[in-house]
This record gives structure tokens, sequence and C-alpha cells, in this order.
């Protein structure tokens, strides 16, 4: 299991390093493969260049044992001074909701990632540090099957 998520690891570091719109992604991995309401996940990044568009996305890794079509996560886009920005509650379907079988590229076996987007085109006012919380809203304390989210942060591509 260390050798496989070692190569994962590996694999992945390669194909970022080759991303050269990328300005911030990282990823938090759940405990046991849970995602509880009270493990609420804060990405930090810092935006160098405000005459840029960005294009923000949040990621998701999950296993076939997660029991619903669908997530629902809370997010919240902040400036550095706590002040907000975004708010927005987002449903994603991780399944179809006919044929039940998952949606997003599959990892290995019974894992699936998926990227969605939250903003596009989006024009920072300031440059500086900027704070996404994620956190997940659904009618269930711990969510089986979840087992990391994360941040994506992309210059826009120029139209």
């Amino acid at each position: 299991m260390r050798l496989i998520s070692f190569l994962l690891v590996v694999i992945s570091l390669l194909i970022i390093s080759c991303d050269g719109n990328r300005v911030y992604e990282n990823n938090t991995d759940f405990k046991d493969r849970n995602w509880k309401t009270t493990d609420t996940t804060v990405f930090d990044f810092y935006i160098r260049d405000t005459g840029k568009r960005y294009n923000i996305y949040y990621n998701v890794r999950n296993s076939i044992d997660y029991p619903y079509a669908r997530l629902f996560v809370n997010y919240a886009l902040t400036d550095s001074l706590g002040n907000p920005i975004e708010k927005k509650l987002i449903p994603q379907d991780l399944f179809d909701q006919k044929t039940g079988r998952p949606n997003g590229d599959s990892g290995l076996g019974d894992i699936y990632d998926h990227q969605f987007l939250l903003l596009k085109n989006f024009e920072f006012k300031y440059y500086g540090k900027y704070l996404i919380n994620l956190q997940q809203y659904m009618r269930q304390d711990t969510l089986p099957g979840i087992l990391a989210v994360g941040v994506r942060v992309e210059e826009a591509e120029k139209q």
C-alpha cells in the first residue's frame, strides 16, 4: 500500500510540474477515509498579479464506499483580513443518479478524482493572501468514502 501511495505521489508531482497555468494546488487527506463536519479545510494562496484572471476549482477524491450520489459543499473565499468575497453552497454529482456509476477520473481501483469549477475568469482586486474554506454540508456528521478535498487556482486562458 505504501508503494502504491509513493508511486501516486511521484506521478502526481511529474504531472503537476508540467502545468504552467497552476498558481496553487493543495489537497487535504482525511483520516480513516471519512469527512467529518468538524473537518473544515482551509487553503491559503497568494495572488501576485491582479491584472490576470483566474479559475478556481475544488478537488474531491472519493471511493465507491461513498453512500450518496451527490455531495454538498459550502465554500467561502476571503481575503487576508477575513473579509468575505464569495460564499456558496455547491451540490455536485459524484455518481450518476440513474445508473449509480461513478463520475470522475478513476485513480486506482475504486478511487475517483473530481475537479469542480468554483469561479471562472475571476479577478482579484488586490494582490496578497486569500483563503478558501471547504466544509461538507450533508445530513450526516461523518461521510464515509471521502478521502480528500483540495483547491486549485490557475491562470485563466486569455480570450
